[in-house]
């Protein structure tokens, strides 16, 4: 992912612009994804429909009761999110990188360096933001409230302040199991894939170091995170999103049971849709925004 020599700051600011710039422009497909998460399959008697139904029927429904707005909830943790997580797990995976397999390594590091490498990083910058994503989880959770019903949260710092207030200070690490499993096994398929696919579409007769190789390697990202972390991501969503859950566990167990094997790849194409466009917009903004810095923009 990185030909030419970075510093940590250098990568650690291109990768937050560049989450954060992805970030801006996929929420509205995080938002539907997380909706379509935490409802839950009508049990016994119950034969309600569901109220969201598919990826543009859930945007379409938020959007109509909501206001197009609503799509963007969450916006601002999302991007303090992706400024701490988005910097750190890609700022420090060519560091992680050099570190196992020695500053004096020469050739392709193997594929398993790669992903014990994004698998450090993911946990570790992770475990610094789950505030963040927590909080954005809550707003994104919230639907419309019926006349005379107070909100939660009144925005994003209302949302950390209501939370240590209520909850206690701890309570802003909720669901961290679920999440570092999640991000650091996504941060394992998105950059271990990234890397490996850049490298081996690099290799085809007719593809260079690109923006449509950028791109193809982007989607392939993408697709590979969201197969492998899917139940993982829905876990997370309904233990951040819901308090009735004891633990993890007890989350996995109850949703298992309750609504079979498929409700844990609940959302998967708009997940996909999120991961695969949120991955393409992320890598190609970052490998520009790193180009920028050297003064080697291009637009081929």
């Amino acid at each position: 992912m990185a030909d030419l020599k970075f510093s940590f700051a250098e990568t650690f600011l291109c990768s937050a612009f560049a989450a954060c710039f992805a970030e801006f422009f996929t929420i509205p497909l995080d938002t539907a994804k997380v909706r379509l998460q935490l409802q839950k399959k009508a049990v016994g008697d119950d034969v309600t429909l569901p109220k969201y139904r598919g990826l543009l029927g859930t945007m379409a429904t938020i959007a109509k009761e909501e206001g197009l707005s609503a799509l963007w909830k969450g916006i601002i943790a999302g991007l303090h999110r992706q400024c701490i997580y988005g910097g750190l797990r890609i700022g420090l995976y060519e560091p992680v990188k050099t570190l196992l397999v020695g500053s004096d390594y020469v050739g392709d590091i193997p594929l398993y360096q790669k992903i014990i490498a994004a698998l450090l990083t993911g946990a570790l910058a992770i475990a610094v933001a789950n505030p963040t994503d927590l909080v954005k989880v809550r707003l994104q959770a919230e639907g419309k409230f019926p006349v005379g019903v107070a909100r939660r949260y009144y925005g994003t710092l209302d949302a950390y302040y209501t939370i240590v207030r209520q909850e206690g200070f701890r309570a802003l690490w909720t669901g961290l199991g679920p999440n570092i499993a999640r991000n650091a096994i996504v941060n394992a398929a998105e950059l271990a894939s990234y890397d490996q696919v850049k490298q081996t579409i690099m290799k085809i007769p007719g593809f260079s170091d690109n923006v449509l190789t950028h791109l193809l390697a982007g989607l392939g990202a993408g697709f590979f995170a969201v197969c492998i972390g899917s139940p993982i991501d829905v876990v997370k969503s309904r233990m951040m999103g819901d308090s009735g859950y004891k633990n993890t566990l007890d989350c996995f167990i109850k949703t298992l049971k309750n609504e079979g094997i498929l409700a844990f790849y609940k959302g998967f194409l708009p997940n996909f849709s999120r991961l695969g466009s949120w991955n393409a917009v992320m890598f190609l903004t970052l490998e520009q925004a790193r180009k920028a810095f050297r003064g080697e923009l291009y637009y081929d």
